[in-house]
């Protein structure tokens, strides 16, 4: 990463890129025991978290560590102290929001570990008690991925194993900006000179298409209801996944290519415009909330990382509303094009939204000249404002006249 210094010139520090590749594996049952001890413990942490009202990690270590199982390895018990305390973090967050949130359980088998594992040959060696190990054999994929990388640790479930690895790279100082606009049926990408549009409707429909499927299920059995939606969920998410990261892999290598740096808006708290309430059809709720806003900009910035790009987010206020040519507010056109009564300019909305998100790196990147600055945009004083978008301004307007008055009068 690029800071820059008070005096001399900017210095560039390695950043730490991690990535995960996943493989299938046969269990056993020891590494199904090793699976539920695990949970076992965690669940015996968030229990005393939550009586103790304890949310530090360093805290909940000292007080649960000695009461955790003594047929487990050390290592294996920091590590459910450690899935503990996020947990009971999450859980505090929610409960700030809704007193009556539940208390928090861990459900699934799943255990990850940093140390105590081992990579020979072509086998995962994993302690499951003292001088007792478990062997899983690696495919070839797995192996070549992780030639020459570094491993950091191991996710275990009952089907499945995940392992971490990273490498030491470089930041790429960027020559340009690349906006990244995401709606529902389509990513929309801007630079100075090109715009391209990645279609995503595929996915809407795939997610449409498995809620009606989902809404079928009326068994009173909330048992039977969760596995059907996990069953389907997961199908879900199997045919979503490779769609979005086709999307992501594209993005990044266009700005690797052209030295571009990557801006994305910045979409905290997106889930409250589809809330009940909000004069919204259920359907509709359903649809917006099924887009994977996060889940697009997860991929692209862990993918940038790695390849040494660098990547902004900027505020997502008037990205859409806002002219890319003159910076005033736009009207609204038809089939999603926008007109700017400042500059007469007729817009797409997503390429107008790119054009500013990427505009907006300039302004919002860390090593700014210091002449680039924000710079308020003013209306002339022969101006015509127009009703609905300057309504602040006409309301604001008498008040504005009657203090000049008042400051000739008193200068004469």
């Amino acid at each position: 990463m690029s800071y820059q210094l008070k005096t001399g010139p900017s210095v560039e520090l390695p950043l730490l890129a991690v990535k995960t590749v996943r493989q299938q594996y046969q269990t056993s049952a020891d590494l199904l025991w090793l699976l539920d001890e695990f949970r076992r413990m965690v669940n015996v942490c968030i229990m005393i978290g939550i009586e103790q009202k304890v949310s530090s990690l360093r805290t909940l270590s000292s007080r649960a560590y000695s009461r955790l199982s003594r047929d487990m390895l050390g290592y294996y018990r920091l590590g459910a102290i450690g899935a503990a305390t996020v947990i009971i973090r999450n859980y505090r967050k929610a409960e700030r929001r809704n007193a009556r949130t539940k208390l928090p359980y861990a459900k699934r088998l799943v255990l990850t570990s940093c140390y105590g594992f081992k990579i020979d040959d072509n086998l995962l060696r994993l302690p499951v008690k003292p001088r007792k190990f478990v062997y899983l054999k690696l495919n070839s994929h797995t192996l070549k991925v992780l030639s020459g990388l570094n491993v950091r640790s191991v996710t275990l479930t009952p089907a499945s194993l995940s392992i971490s690895y990273s490498k030491e790279t470089v930041e790429i100082e960027p020559e340009g900006y690349i906006g990244v606009d995401r709606i529902l049926d389509n990513v929309t990408t801007a630079t100075n000179k090109t715009v391209r549009t990645f279609d995503l409707s595929q996915a809407t429909r795939i997610k449409s298409g498995y809620r009606y499927v989902k809404s079928r299920c009326k068994r009173n059995d909330e048992r039977m209801r969760t596995r059907v939606f996990s069953k389907y969920g997961e199908k879900q998410r199997n045919r979503v996944q490779p769609l979005l990261h086709n999307v992501s892999k594209r993005i990044v290598d266009e700005a690797k290519t052209g030295r571009y740096g990557i801006v994305m808006e910045r979409l905290t708290g997106m889930r409250r415009l589809y809330r009940r309430g909000n004069g919204q059809s259920r359907r509709y709720r359903a649809k917006m909330n099924s887009c994977s806003y996060g889940e697009l900009q997860r991929q692209v910035e862990y993918k940038a990382r790695w390849d040494g790009v660098k990547v902004i987010y900027v505020p997502a206020r008037d990205t859409s509303k806002r002219c890319s040519i003159c910076g005033y507010k736009t009207l609204e056109s038809t089939q999603r094009r926008l007109w700017c009564p400042h500059c007469g300019a007729i817009l797409d909305r997503d390429e107008n939204a790119a054009r500013n998100i990427a505009a907006g790196g300039l302004r919002f990147s860390p090593n700014l000249p210091p002449d680039e600055a924000m710079v308020e945009e003013r209306e002339p004083e022969n101006a015509t404002l127009i009703l609905k978008v300057d309504g602040g301004k006409l309301s604001q307007q008498p008040m504005v006249d009657n203090v000049n008055h008042l400051l000739k009068t008193n200068r004469t």
